[in-house]
């Protein structure tokens, strides 16, 4: 093999299995489901549900919507220490766990008997 197609070979080859702005999309998206479980949360409150997460339950010592902000706060700033350290990939798969999380606190809203 003379050098000539040694370089062409080295060069064409795919330097990132990632696109450009890939990192935002997912980042965009943690964002929406940050706001969905804010929102998810905030009504199974008022409703009477009980948070499941011994951290946040802890956080909401200070009130419920501050103890929940304070959680999406420091979710925010992980997801984007993520994003600084270029692993894109870890916000991708913690955006499935929110979605499905989302999904949970849903189906608990639906089948809370409600007192009217």
């Amino acid at each position: 093999m003379n050098v000539l197609t040694e370089e062409l070979r080295v060069t064409s080859a795919p330097t990132s299995r990632r696109r450009p702005g890939e990192g935002n999309v997912y980042l965009q998206l943690f964002v929406y489901l940050q706001v969905l479980d804010f929102l998810t949360t905030l009504v199974g409150f008022k409703l009477g549900i009980a948070e499941a997460s011994p951290a946040i339950r802890w956080m909401t010592q200070l009130g419920p919507t501050a103890g929940l902000a304070l959680s999406k706060f420091v979710a925010l700033v992980l997801a984007g220490v993520c994003i600084w350290l270029n692993k894109h990939h870890l916000v991708r798969w913690i955006n499935y766990w929110y979605a499905a999380l989302i999904i949970w606190n849903l189906s608990v809203i639906l089948v809370t008997p409600r007192l009217v």
